[in-house]
């Protein structure tokens, strides 16, 4: 037999879809499905050398799947981290004689050492910046007999503050990090600084402790203690004591948080803050994909206010968000535009601070940021089919090799289904299809599979599962990256039926409701 198959023929295939079962299948079904491709790969079927060589690849590739899918412990690592799993670095010493739950459990413990050791390297940088812009003069004007000031012809937009703030992460140790973070401000051209050290120590699954250290010319030096707790899955408490030392003397403060998961995107917070502006707060904050829904009352002292506020998220393909407030967040940083329009409540400056950014938005999204996206993501995929070429190549050349090999029990089970008037596949095409308008470049992109779904029809059905055809013998990935489908005219019962399948999607045929209307 050849020999094993190289890690990129592992990485590139799917077990599943290889051997045309469910994900849920029992081991008769996975035996059923191996002993049916044996049958048709065993290279002592062939005579021909090339065929007889392709045919021990595809016999071993089959062989090595129904290896990992036949045995319970193997199979649940599969299952959950895919053929990467199966190789990582330490599950070679584990018991075999373990259950698929324990296996999964000592699995699980050597990807977290795996992590930890990652996070030897991580920084987990975080920034913000803020920038303040004062726009009044665009609608509160000085009268006409001003006018004649040098310069006021202009409305004037200044920029009257700025907050820049910077933080990064150091693991000394599994359990161990170090945080340095800094901040500057600066308003009407008075600001300062702070740069606060924190060390912070993972007691437990369920909690953790900090120390701060901080000092700044704005503020006094700084020390606090912060500690973190789960009460249960969906709640939570954090506590954090601090002395603030100032001109004033020591200034202690205590706040106490205690928050629940409502559900999946809404959280519930009961906020208690003594000594430095004690206040008693209740908020509940609902973040989704589309929005962010804030609900808060706050009693204390000097502050006192209730506050209902929502963000609109528009989102992109490259998931760069621009929120309704001017505030941009790209990768973990996070830029925030202020702009003061009016002191007063102007129909103009209403009106330019809600219908004039959604505007504009929806105009630069429509003629600037939209076609950027497009072309940004044909580069990606033409940088992609040229970094899979070779790869594409290759899986051509393998499913054409398929093919041949399936020729002789093609034949029979056509001969077969013609004599019950069963299941015959006249045309199979999978890949992109396009309509005529579009480039003829891209009508390249789908490929002939008559031969390997007649091969899969058995006791005329065909039944494809819920994976990508792309790992189906014979086939291969004509267009990576894009969508795919798969459409099939077949005969049944001397009729012509039709049917177009996505890529993923499970197929049973034949159905009645694939019937080509005659007349039409």
């Amino acid at each position: 037999m050849a020999t094993a198959l190289s890690e990129e023929e592992l990485d590139n295939e799917d077990y599943y879809s290889l051997l045309n079962v469910r994900r849920e299948a029992s081991s008769e079904e996975l035996k059923a499905a191996y002993r049916r491709l044996c049958m048709l790969y065993h290279p002592d079927k062939h005579r021909d050398p090339e065929l007889k060589s392709q045919a021990e690849r595809l016999f071993n590739l089959v062989h090595q799947a129904y290896e990992v899918l036949s045995d319970p412990q193997t199979r649940a690592i599969y299952d959950v981290y895919g053929k990467r799993g199966l190789e990582m670095e330490g599950w070679e010493v584990v018991e075999r004689r373990r259950t698929p739950a324990e296996i999964r459990e000592e699995f699980e413990r050597l990807q977290r050492e795996r992590e930890e050791r990652r996070l030897q390297q991580r920084t987990n940088p975080k920034g913000t910046i803020s920038v303040g812009i004062d726009a009044t003069d665009l609608f509160d004007r000085y009268e006409e007999e001003y006018e004649d000031v040098s310069g006021s012809g202009f409305p004037q937009i200044e920029i009257n503050k700025m907050h820049i703030s910077q933080s990064i992460e150091a693991p000394l140790t599994a359990t161990d990090t170090a945080i340095l973070s800094g901040s500057l401000s600066t308003q009407n051209g008075n600001g300062g600084g702070s740069v606060n050290f924190a060390l912070r120590r993972v007691t437990s699954a369920k909690g953790w402790g900090e120390l701060e250290f901080g000092a700044g010319d704005l503020q006094g030096p700084l020390f606090g203690l912060k500690l973190f707790r789960n009460l249960t899955p969906r709640c939570f408490v954090t506590t954090n004591c601090a002395l603030q030392f100032s001109s004033r003397g020591v200034r202690p403060g205590l706040t106490t948080v205690l928050a629940r998961n409502l559900d999946k995107n809404t959280v519930g917070y009961l906020q208690w803050r003594w000594g430095i502006q004690s206040a008693m707060n209740t908020s509940i904050v609902r973040d989704t994909k589309s929005g962010h829904f804030t609900v808060a009352l706050q009693l204390g002292i000097p502050h006192s206010f209730a506050l209902i506020s929502y963000q609109h998220k528009f989102q992109d393909d490259d998931q760069t968000r621009v929120k309704g407030s001017l505030k941009l967040n790209r990768a973990s940083q996070t830029y925030f535009f202020p702009i003061h329009l009016t002191d007063q409540l102007l129909p103009s400056a209403v009106f330019y601070a809600t219908v004039g950014p959604l505007v504009v938005y929806f105009a630069m999204h429509r003629l600037i940021i939209k076609p950027y996206l497009r072309a940004q993501k044909e580069k990606e995929l033409e940088k992609q089919r040229e970094s899979t070429a070779t790869d594409i190549l290759q899986k051509k050349q393998e499913a054409e090799a398929a093919v041949r090999l399936m020729q002789e029990s093609v034949r029979r089970i056509i001969e077969a289904e013609e004599s019950r008037m069963g299941l015959i596949i006249v045309n199979a095409w999978y890949g992109k299809f396009v309509n005529d308008k579009s480039r003829k470049s891209e009508k390249v992109k789908v490929i002939d599979v008559t031969v390997p779904l007649q091969c899969l029809v058995k006791d005329s059905k065909l039944i494809l599962t819920e994976a990508s055809k792309a790992g189906l013998p014979g086939f291969y990935d004509p267009c990576v990256g894009e969508d795919k489908s798969l459409k099939v005219l077949y005969q049944f019962r001397g009729a012509l039926h039709q049917v177009m399948a996505q890529d993923g999607a499970a197929l049973r045929i034949p159905k009645q409701s694939h019937r080509i209307d005659a007349d039409g």
